[in-house]
């Protein structure tokens, strides 16, 4: 019996093994920049094309360049807010079909570049809506003010190409900050929330909550949507794990950063609570933990310097732009980032070029492989 049943056994270790390996080349397509996809739905029905887009410009918004992780991200903003999650879609769609009409750069408008500031734009004008849910007068400048990004974008990306430097989020901060501006706090179409100087807020009475601020962790990449809800923006983190842990790991750090450099200033405990404090120090680590640059022990400890000087950026520009009502938005990353990419020495020489950017394993695949290659015919030279 031992005998006969001996084959059944090695079979049965054989298909489930065969299983495994299935479920796992499964996952593995579904991570990184999923180059596959856009091949399957190059000759496919352009509805399916700009859906794709769209889901990739909502996963840029993250830095990220996976049309599954947007479609992950897009349905935990319909989960904390179905109202803000049309808005997201809206915008985003706008922005892409936008840049397909002006006749953009086909790579760019299929990697999601115009689609993630657009997103931003439709998001922020519900979030600084004063008129509540389903505001349908809203629609009209989420429209406009998202289709404006491409412009902004074109004009920009002549000049920073220059430094091969990304266009990034500038086109956001400059359309929202413009759109409040327009508008103004008493405007009875579009009324909206001016965003409250520090001198407004409420000193701090009690004393700091460990659990709050822990929580506040996780809500700072949610944050990057706008979105505080606990559920949601861990299914955002999920989300960017999908496409690179790497990534998703220095999301996690840069918005703990963020916290830490609030603790120091003795921010309001709002902020802190509600992951404001850490948003931006998550996008300043994640744009160089990796991303940007190849990942080692010394671009890692420059990812967190990032992350520190977009956490105070963003503090010390929250105070300047409140004074007037208006929100620092994520410019403190922004410039950081931009700044980091400018940087010279021996730094730079891990600085990965804008258009040979990809997922942060793979960019260090990519320099293992070319370290490899170059000691191969340094060998090759020397006999």
């Amino acid at each position: 019996m031992l005998r006969e049943s001996k084959p059944e056994v090695e079979e049965a270790s054989r298909s489930r093994a065969s299983l495994s390996r299935a479920v796992w080349d499964a996952l593995l397509l579904c991570t990184g920049d999923m180059e596959h996809l856009d091949d399957y739905v190059q000759d496919k029905s352009f509805v399916l094309q700009l859906a794709v887009w769209g889901l990739r410009g909502v996963a840029r918004v993250t830095l990220a360049n996976n049309p599954l992780t947007g479609a992950l991200i897009l349905a935990a903003l319909y989960w904390a807010s179905p109202w803000q999650g049309l808005l997201g879609t809206l915008g985003a769609l706008a922005s892409t079909l936008t840049a397909v009409i002006m006749g953009q750069d086909s790579a760019e408008v299929s990697g999601g570049h115009h689609g993630c500031n657009g997103m931003l734009v439709s998001l922020l004008m519900g979030v600084f809506s004063s008129a509540g849910d389903w505001y349908w007068r809203l629609l009209l400048p989420v429209c406009l003010g998202s289709a404006t990004c491409v412009f902004v974008s074109s004009g920009l990306s002549s000049v920073l190409a220059r430094w091969d430097l990304p266009v990034s989020v500038f086109p956001f901060n400059i359309i929202i900050i413009l759109y409040l501006l327009c508008v103004g706090p008493d405007n009875l179409d579009f009324p909206h929330q001016p965003a409250l100087p520090p001198g407004a807020l409420a000193p701090n009475s009690t004393k700091v909550v460990a659990v709050e601020v822990m929580r506040g962790i996780p809500l700072g990449v949610g944050q990057i949507f706008a979105c505080a809800a606990l559920g949601p923006s861990l299914l955002i983190l999920g989300a960017v794990a999908l496409y690179s842990p790497l990534l998703a790991a220095h999301a996690l750090l840069g918005s703990a950063v963020g916290s830490l450099a609030g603790l120091s200033m003795a921010v309001h405990h709002h902020s802190l609570y509600s992951g404001l404090s850490g948003f931006n120090g998550a996008l300043g680590c994640m744009s160089v933990g990796g991303l940007f640059f190849t990942f080692n022990w010394r671009t890692h400890l420059l990812a967190i310097t990032s992350a520190f000087l977009s956490a105070y950026a963003d503090i010390a520009l929250g105070n300047l732009l409140g004074t007037v009502g208006l929100p620092a938005c994520s410019w403190a990353a922004t410039l950081t980032a931009t700044l980091m990419l400018l940087l010279t020495g021996s730094l730079a020489a891990y600085r990965i070029p804008t258009g040979q950017v990809m997922a942060p394993e793979h960019n260090l695949h990519a320099c293992s492989q070319r370290a490899a290659g170059n000691t191969t015919e340094r060998e090759r030279t020397v006999v």
